[in-house]
């Protein structure tokens, strides 16, 4: 595993991906959520490490700075945004519509990232080693990868919605309310059970004598690369299949919708209803692709890193500070959301 991916996981995950100096028996342990130990590192190919510290960077003061510097600054603005928008959102409570319902718990489950993975990491860049008993161990690492399950799935659930309220008006005013609340129960339900893992992987371990951390363990060195597969598919490439195919048929469907209005009624109150339930449509849908295009931007690059270093360690891309810089950057997704909305609105 290059020492950029263990930055990367570092950084955004909130752990340190170091190992035991001793030799690696047949499980791995690790401290980070989805990097295992690659045999062909050239830092641990003979099954030891040197200190993560000399890895990562950490003796580079003005580095960690950096890095302290830019979680702080994602974390407050995070914070702020989203509870910026909630409190507009319950200002408009008496005017509530399913969009905002929608992003009621798109703010929650971004704070829940705010909270759970970037605090964490903020708290690592200053103490390198994680301060909490066995239990807050487990209970943090499954928070923090129930916050990227929900973050995902509930862009999905709004865009699911949009494409029933767009192609299938029918369906959706008649089951509207129920399908609404079903979407983001399940939304939150399989973010809280595909996290489960996290919770029998992660328990505190002693890394050196007397000295104990929040650590991973495999039961075979292939077991870390299955797991940031399933991560990145489940995370990122199955929502981002789901929310590209709903979009498609959303423009289709408007455009399709417009067209035969424009063919049905072409003067007086047909045309000004038509021009009115087409903008209504192009605003939502407009917003709906900018939030999934920030998500693809944001957390593209960090995925594709990891499946990289992941299956091809040796040819996996490697820059340094400015590059761990741009992979913290992803967690900006947690805060770019609330203004999306503020903006259309």
């Amino acid at each position: 595993m290059s020492a950029t991916l263990r930055a990367i996981a570092h950084s955004v995950v909130g752990v340190t991906c170091s190992q035991e100096p001793n030799p690696v028996p047949p499980h791995v342990k690790l401290e980070c959520v989805l990097i295992v130990k690659m045999a062909e590192d050239k830092n641990c190919s003979d099954g030891t490490c040197s200190d993560a510290r000399d890895l990562i960077g950490f003796s580079d003061g003005h580095f960690a700075l950096v890095k302290a510097a830019v979680l702080g600054s994602i974390f407050l603005l995070a914070t702020f945004s989203n509870l910026f928008l909630l409190h507009a959102l319950w200002k408009r409570r008496k005017r509530h519509t399913r969009t905002q319902l929608f992003l009621l718990h798109l703010c929650l489950a971004d704070l829940v990232v705010a909270f759970f993975q970037v605090l964490p990491q903020l708290s690592m860049e200053i103490t390198h080693r994680f301060r909490g008993s066995d239990s807050v161990c487990r209970s943090v690492k499954y928070l923090q990868v129930v916050g990227m399950f929900a973050s995902s799935y509930m862009i999905v659930a709004m865009t699911v919605d949009r494409y029933h309220a767009v192609c299938r008006p029918m369906v959706s005013f008649f089951r509207g309310s129920f399908r609404r609340y079903l979407s983001i129960c399940a939304a939150w339900l399989v973010s809280l059970a595909f996290s489960a893992p996290q919770l029998f992987i992660f328990s505190l371990q002693e890394v050196e004598k007397d000295v104990f951390d929040c650590w991973a363990t495999f039961a075979e060195p292939w077991g870390g690369r299955i797991y940031i597969t399933w991560i990145t598919l489940s995370v990122f490439v199955l929502p981002a299949a789901i929310l590209m195919y709903c979009q498609l048929k959303i423009c289709a469907g408007i455009y399709f919708n417009m067209k035969r209005k424009a063919l049905q009624g072409s003067d007086g109150d047909g045309r000004s209803s038509t021009r009115g339930i087409s903008n209504a449509m192009l605003k939502t849908v407009k917003m709906t692709f900018i939030i999934i295009l920030v998500y693809t931007l944001c957390w593209s690059p960090f995925f594709v890193v990891q499946l990289w270093s992941a299956w091809s360690p040796s040819s996996a891309p490697s820059q340094g500070p400015v590059f761990v810089t741009i992979m913290l950057l992803a967690g900006l997704n947690s805060c770019t959301n609330p203004w999306i909305y503020l903006y259309y609105s």
